[in-house]
């Protein structure tokens, strides 16, 4: 349906301007109800919008800054692949401090999302062991060699628990203000072992050397799996230790 779908949220709906950083979706600032919001126009299924905008709505609940969906008119928290959700205001992290404050907003998330389900259709580092496919991940395309690379990266991780990880803590995904840390774009999250949401600017995760290159390799590991082939993921891949 595309931006009509916007409609279902009144008739005052409106976009305003688009924002950046988006790439499998369109993503526009929009004005519902008389206030700002972000709207975020993809193609995901609704099984896999409906994973996300309830795993947002139960982190809200429990204390974590989020962008909260808005219910369309009916009570949708989407609609023919649009979801809204508020403004999240704030800076990205600058200091060693703050992304100490990071590691500790994504350490909580971590804890409140023990034993949550597999967002649908998605495959963790580990399943990858064996899987070959998962929503934006096809081994089958990446070179054998490069498969193998990751692969033992990610072995290095089994047997570990998995949790909910945010997927792309990067500083355009961070609002901090002085009182929270507030993690924005979870076009990426899913359940996975939280390491992988850990490898942050400075070790502010706080890694003895080992742990940090276990983390940092399968890190490195997905981020080629996930993104490819553009010029981006083979820069990842070139980090992941050859065999």
């Amino acid at each position: 349906m595309g931006w009509e779908a916007l409609a279902q949220w009144g008739d005052d709906a409106v976009r305003v301007e688009p924002l950046t950083g988006g790439v499998a979706n369109d993503v526009w600032c929009v004005r519902v109800g008389g206030q700002l919001a972000v709207g975020r126009l993809g193609r995901r299924s609704d099984a896999d919008l409906a994973w996300e905008t309830d795993l947002l709505a139960y982190l809200d609940r429990e204390g974590l800054t989020v962008p909260v969906p808005i219910p369309a008119r009916d009570g949708r928290l989407f609609a023919d692949g649009l979801v809204v959700m508020t403004y999240v205001e704030g800076g990205p992290p600058e200091t060693p401090a703050d992304w100490r404050r990071v590691a500790d907003t994504l350490r909580e998330l971590h804890r409140l999302t023990r034993d949550y389900p597999q967002r649908p259709g998605w495959r963790s580092s580990t399943d990858l062991l064996h899987a070959e496919t998962g929503t934006k991940v096809d081994l089958t395309e990446m070179p054998a060699e490069g498969v193998a690379r990751c692969r033992a990266a990610w072995a290095r991780l089994a047997g570990r628990e998995t949790r909910v990880v945010h997927g792309d803590p990067n500083p355009r995904n961070i609002r901090l203000t002085a009182e929270r840390v507030a993690l924005i774009d979870w076009d990426e999250s899913h359940v996975d072992v939280p390491d992988l949401d850990l490898v942050l600017p400075g070790n502010a995760a706080g890694f003895d050397v080992d742990a940090y290159d276990i983390a940092a390799q399968a890190s490195a590991a997905w981020e080629a799996a996930v993104c490819w082939d553009d010029d981006y993921s083979r820069k990842r891949l070139a980090e992941v230790r050859p065999l």
